[in-house]
């Protein structure tokens, strides 16, 4: 075959570093019978070592000529969805028991890409996905910290969620200008009762303005909701709170909404 040239509108880099590779692989420790599902396989780093572990796995490739070059050469042992990840639909796949997701996500989308698949996290076992640095370090930042803010606490508040292998741009062709790290995310059994669209809107108010403190922002903001005394130090700001907290009050905005 010709060598994969990796094109920029998907934003593709595609991982060389063996090193690497099997690190990723060791991390998520495929085993028959899993239902791995591996978004954006690309030139199939990851996807012929998974393979060997696993038996089987279904691999979402946007990509065409990719997604061909991907059939060739795994046939019947890949299930290719060809398609945008951002618009696939998981259901039918988990129907028959919960998924494991894999990947190397495209940096253009992993943000949104997470939040949409928050819909599934109780149909998911886990998930293992290499983000740019700076986003993983947003996820899994503690309140306090100055990467603490609006994706992290919602995905926090879904998942617990692990910075395992920091990747450098040298282990990528070609290499981006970012550093990268793979983050392990595995979903809460609480996460079902988290009221996500009251939380999504408490975060925007919240964060909006975050270096202003919580009396100018979130504080007004929520008394205009019926909630008066949100138990918030006036004069914290946004990335002081705690997940937990973020999650009680939104569990009081829902309450306060229906009255």
């Amino acid at each position: 075959m010709k060598p994969v040239v990796a094109r920029k509108r998907f934003g593709q880099h595609f991982l060389v570093d063996r090193g690497i590779i099997e690190a990723i692989v060791a991390a998520v420790s495929p085993v028959p019978g899993d239902r791995l599902v591996e978004i954006g396989p690309g030139d199939a780093a990851l996807t012929g070592p998974l393979l060997e572990r696993a038996g089987h796995l279904t691999a979402i490739e946007i990509d065409r000529d990719l997604a061909a070059r991907l059939r060739k050469r795994f046939g019947s042992r890949l299930t290719l969805i060809e398609g945008d990840a951002l618009s696939v639909d998981l259901g039918p796949l988990a129907a028959a028991g919960p998924l494991r997701l894999v990947g190397n996500l495209p940096y253009n989308i992993s943000s949104p890409l997470l939040v949409r698949l928050i819909a599934w996290h109780d149909r998911v076992l886990d998930q293992h996905f290499m983000l740019q640095k700076e986003v993983v370090d947003r996820i899994v930042a503690p309140p306090g910290c100055a990467a603490y803010g609006r994706l992290g606490v919602l995905l926090q508040a879904c998942y617990q969620v692990d910075s395992l292998i920091a990747v450098p741009p040298g282990a990528f062709d070609p290499p981006p200008r970012v550093d990268s790290a793979v983050i392990r995310m595995l979903p809460l059994r609480e996460a079902a009762e988290v009221p996500l669209p009251e939380l999504s809107a408490l975060l925007a108010a919240g964060f909006g303005q975050r270096r202003k403190m919580l009396r100018g922002t979130l504080l007004p903001w929520l008394a205009q909701r019926g909630i008066s005394d949100a138990g918030l130090p006036p004069t914290a700001r946004a990335e002081e709170i705690p997940v937990a907290d973020w999650v009680a009050l939104a569990r009081r905005l829902k309450a306060a909404a229906a009255g």
